[in-house]
């Protein structure tokens, strides 16, 4: 009997642990996008990731998150809607208060920004992590508990603190070359249920090895 691969349009893939969501079949905003298998998990509101998660989220830079990446309970997204003005003498945001100070509103539109927030494949985020407009994380990586990640973090870099910084990373060029070659995110899911077990514990070679041929 062949191997079964996982579901990725069940919204709980634990069915005895509501608190963990995949995102893909839960996300409507067309603003994110979430590759397959990427889950959230959270004890009080997991459900409500777009709304709790996502922040300032206004548009059009869009949050593009890869699959198989897991995300820690609180994990954040600030986005360029929470830019403020800082070249006058106040930061306040007046014309959103209504009134008269609403004719003004031209002074808070068009804000620069840092663009689309992308975050890569099979990353990995803490409890509590947050990312800051315009970031790109890359393929493999690692954000610690309780980091802000204001700038972006190489393939397989672990990165933790505030702000955030490049703490090692966790294979060597050569391996992270192979590993992007290999891409094993993008493998048939019955070539990756058939080899999860190298993709969880093998090496970069053994993965070269068992890559399905083009």
């Amino acid at each position: 009997m062949s191997p079964v691969p996982a579901d990725p349009t069940v919204l709980h893939p634990l069915p005895d642990q509501p608190r963990v969501v995949l995102l893909k079949p839960l996300v409507t905003s067309e603003l994110i996008e979430v590759g397959e298998f990427t889950y959230y998990d959270d004890p009080d509101e997991p459900t409500a990731f777009e709304t709790r998660n996502v922040l300032y989220h206004y548009g059009p830079e869009k949050l593009r998150i890869g699959r198989f990446c897991a995300l820690g309970t609180g994990v954040r997204f600030i986005m360029n809607g929470a830019n403020h003005r800082m070249d006058g003498p106040s930061t306040f945001p007046f014309p959103i208060m209504g009134g008269s100070w609403a004719d003004h509103f031209d002074l808070i539109t068009g804000l620069p920004g840092r663009g689309d927030t992308v975050v890569g494949h099979d990353v990995w985020f803490g409890h509590g992590a947050m990312v800051m407009p315009g970031v790109r994380i890359g393929h493999g990586a690692v954000i610690a508990s309780g980091s802000v990640v204001v700038d972006d973090v190489p393939d397989y870099g672990i990165a933790g603190g505030n702000p955030a910084r490049l703490i090692r990373r966790r294979h060597d060029d050569a391996d992270v070359a192979r590993l992007l070659a290999v891409a094993w995110w993008d493998w048939p899911l019955e070539h990756i249920t058939e080899h999860v077990r190298a993709v969880m514990s093998g090496t970069p070679a053994d993965l070269e090895r068992l890559a399905p041929s083009s």
